[in-house]
């Protein structure tokens, strides 16, 4: 059991959605009817992560339309969201397996069934028309927002353009299947798409909904569907702190039943000499590989086959 906070953040009823406007529930788009990309943004792609509904519904409510191009908004995995038990709350995450790793063509198009490949089905049409994709998440540990923007220069320049949050983490993904920000032309150097993934903190605090609500409209006034008013509106004034840039080298995969951290990490810890323990897999140690690492979003979910923690290093912007 996973015990919530006081106040904690909790799901909100999203039913009122369900029609969409675009014949896949839960799903809309809006046009200007002028020249411009298609921007998208995505929410629920794992269940229990509520802050990006609680960002959608406010996008919803208001009745926000885009000045130029398109705005695609998708609530992701909503059979996973529909089943939140506030006594095992991450529970919710999924049904059957992790939507934000079957994004891979040999998933999408390949013979398995389970509720998380059906509803990746149903979207992928609308996926696959956004230019510019916002994908709203958050995390398990109490950690810094984080702005996940793949391992190419164009997502960091994305990145940069969008300005929050105020570290951006460049990384290759996971091994145990492909993300929606790394799908088709998102993670392909020629494409003009462009995808980030933002983790707007713990998964229950209320600070992460301001995070979703901020990066989400500062993200359609950095692809130009919004303008400074729109922020001004909600409490967003003026240029955002420097953002700090680190690139992934390495992902501890779990190899055994047997993983356990040398001490609580909970993201962001930078450790400053070569070959420090940070962990035993199976009694083996795994050793920080050069001076000044930084773990990057270390996971309670230990069992084999998962990422426990990334490692990376501080870059020029």
């Amino acid at each position: 059991m996973s015990a919530l906070p006081e106040n904690p953040l909790l799901p909100i009823p999203i039913h009122q959605y369900r029609e969409g406007n675009t014949g896949v529930p839960y799903a809309f788009q809006f046009d200007s009817g002028k020249p411009g990309p298609t921007v998208g943004i995505t929410a629920l792609v794992h269940g229990n992560e509520v802050c990006g509904a609680h960002a959608l519904d406010l996008l919803l409510r208001e009745k926000f339309r885009p000045a130029r191009g398109k705005l695609t908004l998708i609530f992701g995995n909503v059979a996973a969201y529909s089943r939140f038990d506030p006594n095992e709350p991450t529970a919710s995450r999924f049904v059957d397996e992790d939507m934000n790793r079957v994004w891979g063509s040999n998933a999408l198009d390949g013979e398995r069934h389970s509720i998380e490949l059906e509803r990746a089905r149903e979207i992928e049409p609308l996926i696959g028309e956004i230019d510019l994709l916002l994908d709203l998440h958050s995390m398990q540990q109490f950690s810094p927002p984080l702005m996940l923007s793949g391992p190419l220069a164009k997502g960091r320049e994305l990145a940069a353009k969008v300005g929050v949050p105020a570290t951006v983490v460049a990384d290759e993904g996971h091994k145990a299947g492909v993300r929606m920000r790394d799908y088709a032309g998102f993670g392909d150097p020629s494409s003009q798409k462009n995808a980030l993934l933002v983790e707007c903190g713990q998964h229950w605090e209320q600070a992460s909904r301001k995070v979703a609500i901020e990066t989400m409209f500062r993200f359609l006034k950095a692809t130009h569907l919004a303008d400074d008013a729109l922020l001004a509106t909600h409490g967003i004034a003026g240029a955002p702190p420097a953002q700090k840039f680190v690139t992934v080298t390495d992902a501890v995969t779990i190899e055994s039943d047997d993983f356990v951290f040398a001490q609580t990490y909970t993201g962001l810890e930078c450790i400053p000499a070569a070959g420090t323990e940070i962990a035993r897999d199976g009694g083996k140690p795994v050793l920080t590989p050069y001076d000044n690492c930084v773990l990057i979003m270390p996971t309670k979910r230990l069992k084999p086959g998962q990422t426990a923690v990334r490692l990376g290093r501080y870059i020029a912007a």
